[in-house]
């Protein structure tokens, strides 16, 4: 009974935190906006200035959902794949995705300037991007899948996985040496990951591709919870496992690929949060993790940015760089503290 009235108050707690960084993060930037204005603006009240106003709704709002979708999701992924593999340094990208995603946006900026012609006017297409890192996540995707469908072995699949990440970046190394420095400059932007490019058309196909995401993971629940002890326990209580570890190589692709797609490769966010989650629960039960991961990712990436932001600065730092200086240390503390991790 302790336990449950802690772990309520801990949700409790995370709730409120979750809300209080969320205005914060549209508070924070280059204009500072009073909390106050911000509370009215989002509540449709009359703001002072109709600047804060625009501010808010077009750019800040659309952002801050953005760090919200991109730690939950990440966070969730790299839950499942620490969880699928028994391997405490798995993330969300170890399936290659990530690094398919990347070969499909180089193919385009890079591939189509090398190409010439009608093909350069790609690379100045939004949505081309977005498309193109779609197309290279969801072919690694098929990829992985039918190796699954023949390997029994669930750490082969993680080493399949990873070559295919190694097979992209070879290719990837090998446009960026051909390629002028206009479109490699193009490219490396886009590596560094941006929450602030999306629109609200954008954001709201990014939402619905992520509840779907979201939704997969929830179902697998209790096969996540089975796979702790083993894949021989879990056929012994009836899972599926063939086909359980399918939905979440596919959960986990949906939301990687896609945050990926829309937003650029986000780093340590998916590695760290299951992790940090874990400490604070004291628990391996994925009822408990899953919602609480996803709390969390959205917590630390909101503070992420609000630290990217660099609050009355006209500078905005990657948010790539943020997140690995909020991520390292914690992938440090866990090599040295590895025999000591509750999983």
């Amino acid at each position: 009974m302790s336990i449950l009235k802690s772990n309520k108050a801990i949700f409790s707690f995370l709730i409120g935190a979750l809300v209080l960084c969320f205005v914060l993060n549209i508070c924070l930037g280059s204009v500072i906006i009073p909390f106050k204005a911000v509370i009215s603006s989002l509540l449709g009240y009359k703001v002072e200035q109709q600047t804060w106003v625009t501010i808010v709704n077009q750019y800040r709002l659309p952002k801050a959902i953005t760090a919200i979708i991109v730690g939950s999701g990440l966070g969730v992924s790299g839950l499942m794949m620490q969880t699928l593999f028994k391997n405490p340094l798995a993330g969300p990208f170890v399936l290659g995705i990530t690094s398919g995603a990347s070969l499909g946006v180089a193919i385009v900026i890079m591939g189509a300037s090398l190409i010439g012609g009608i093909f350069t006017g790609l690379i100045t297409s939004k949505w081309t991007i977005i498309i193109a890192a779609s197309l290279g996540s969801f072919l690694v995707l098929l990829a992985v899948l039918l190796v699954a469908k023949k390997v029994q072995d669930t750490m082969a699949i993680l080493i399949i996985g990873l070559m295919f990440g190694s097979i992209s970046a070879a290719v990837v190394s090998v446009l960026s040496y051909f390629s002028p420095a206009e479109q490699l400059q193009q490219y490396f932007f886009w590596g560094l990951g941006s929450l602030g490019n999306l629109n609200w058309t954008e954001l709201f196909i990014l939402f619905i591709i992520y509840s779907v995401g979201i939704a997969l993971s929830i179902l697998s629940i209790k096969a996540l919870n089975c796979f702790l002890l083993g894949e021989n326990y879990a056929k012994s209580l009836g899972i599926n496992v063939k086909q359980s570890r399918f939905i979440i190589i596919i959960a986990t692709s949906i939301l990687a690929g896609t945050i990926t797609a829309f937003t650029g490769p986000i780093a340590f966010i998916g590695l760290a949060i299951p992790h940090i989650t874990r400490q604070v629960f004291g628990s391996s039960n994925h009822k408990i993790l899953l919602p609480a991961v996803l709390l969390f990712g959205a917590i630390i990436m909101l503070i992420c940015d609000s630290i990217a932001q660099l609050p009355t600065s006209n500078y905005t730092l990657p948010i790539n760089a943020i997140t690995a200086l909020v991520g390292s240390p914690i992938v440090i503390w866990l090599l040295l503290k590895k025999q000591k991790m509750i999983f």
